[in-house]
């Protein structure tokens, strides 16, 4: 990945909220909450739970479905200078796959030009060297995997709850996204308060909007915005006020949900040191499904159902 694109974890503390709030599988999905707000717009907690509840549980449905796709991931770092005009720019494309449970990229090209033959047997020893460890690993290393899973599961159920007390909604409407109509919720921080799991800490820094499909209840598009200056650690990294992303899914062979842009500006200084004022632009491509054989539709096709 970039260099930049290490500091989007924090904003993802956010995104977890529809993509990593997953629960054991459910005997059923719960059924939609009828989202009706009050007089100023406003929707209650308990709407918004149930809500969250059955996109996190939506979530998990297609997290299985897109194990079983590769992309192309085009990523572009603007670096900018003081006055925020571009300085450098860096672009780097991969494929993305999953090999044993484990989401892998391997680099294909650097500013839209193919690997040297050197570099590109690099890559090639690289998943080789994954798909031979995880093959022939003990008994005792896969539970290890199977335990780290179930923490993350266990941390995202943890982060959804945080979410739902962290914040107030307002349902400001409807929209049509790619063809299909989403709730359009906005997410402002609630005053008073108070967090009580450590990464839930950042939430009052943020502000987002999220687009929530409302046929598959499937979370579309993510708009999140740093409204105060991010610290983490004593001296590990400071995200300035200002800093964005915005985050978009596709609907691909009207069955999954898989990333379609990503699109962020941030603002970090690094060690208290180091000042990284960069643009990213990811991009997704090429969705192709390697487990069965099924017909690939293109974005715009998919955008016209």
């Amino acid at each position: 990945m970039l260099v930049g694109s290490r500091i989007l974890l924090l904003f993802w503390l956010l995104a977890a909220v529809l993509a990593y709030g997953q629960q054991d599988p459910p005997a059923a999905i719960a059924s939609l909450p009828d989202l009706k707000p009050d007089a100023k717009g406003n929707l209650s907690q308990e709407q918004m739970q149930q809500l969250f509840r059955v996109v996190a549980d939506k979530d998990m449905e297609n997290d299985k479905r897109l194990r079983d796709y590769t992309y192309m991931e085009r990523d572009e770092e603007h670096k900018l200078d003081g006055k925020g005009q571009v300085k450098s720019t860096e672009a780097k494309t991969y494929e993305v796959m999953e090999l044993y449970g484990e989401q892998v990229q391997r680099l294909t090209a650097k500013d839209d030009k193919p690997l040297d033959s050197k570099d590109a047997a690099k890559e090639e020893e690289k998943i080789q060297k994954l798909i031979d460890k995880r093959k022939n690993e003990s008994e005792e290393a896969r539970t290890k995997h199977e335990q780290k899973e179930e923490k993350d599961r266990e941390e995202g159920r943890q982060f959804v709850r945080e979410v739902a007390d962290a914040y107030n909604f307002h349902l400001f409407g409807t929209e049509t996204l790619g063809g299909r109509e989403a709730w359009v919720i906005d997410a402002t921080p609630r005053p008073g308060y108070e967090p009580h799991i450590k990464d839930a800490k950042f939430l009052p820094k943020f502000r987002f909007r999220a687009w929530i499909d409302k046929s598959d209840a499937q979370w579309a598009k993510l708009d999140i915005d740093c409204i105060d200056t991010v610290s983490v650690g004593l001296f590990l990294a400071r995200i300035h006020k200002g800093s964005r992303i915005e985050i978009e899914q596709t609907r691909v062979n009207d069955e999954v949900w898989l990333p379609q842009h990503l699109g962020a500006k941030i603002d970090v200084r690094l060690a208290l040191v180091k000042e990284y004022n960069v643009e990213l632009e990811q991009t997704f491509r090429d969705y192709k499904k390697f487990r069965a054989t099924t017909k690939i539709l293109a974005v715009e096709e998919v955008e016209k159902k």
